[in-house]
């Protein structure tokens, strides 16, 4: 759903508490646990870090009874596919001296030592 290649999933309590690693096999045994199992309720804030992309979301976890027949969980909010600059936008000015504050190459003929 949001389209993460290699995602950490931390809660964000403080504690560092990993649910999901990049690291292979490092939470396998998390895979088959439910949320509940690690204090996860109502109201809980998860952490998910995409490092290959550069790409971190902060998670509200909500309980709710009205969803759907056969639907287990549903993400409401920006989905990355509305993420980053629309289609529209221009694209970022060339920059020919690294800075984009107008500063100009010296032209100062003084004596160098």
């Amino acid at each position: 759903k949001f389209a993460m290649v290699a995602p950490d999933v931390q809660i964000d309590d403080g504690k560092g508490t990993i649910l999901i690693s990049s690291e292979e096999g490092e939470t396998e045994a998390n895979n088959h646990r439910k949320l509940s199992d690690f204090g996860i309720r109502n109201g809980t804030r998860l952490q998910a870090d995409d490092f290959l992309q550069d790409y971190t979301l902060l998670i509200n976890v909500l309980h709710s009874e009205d969803l759907e027949k056969d639907v287990e969980f549903e993400v409401v909010g920006d989905t990355p596919e509305r993420i980053g600059p629309k289609p529209s936008e221009p694209t970022a000015k060339s920059i020919s001296n690294g800075s984009d504050d107008g500063a100009q190459p010296s032209t100062s003929t003084g004596n160098q030592q």
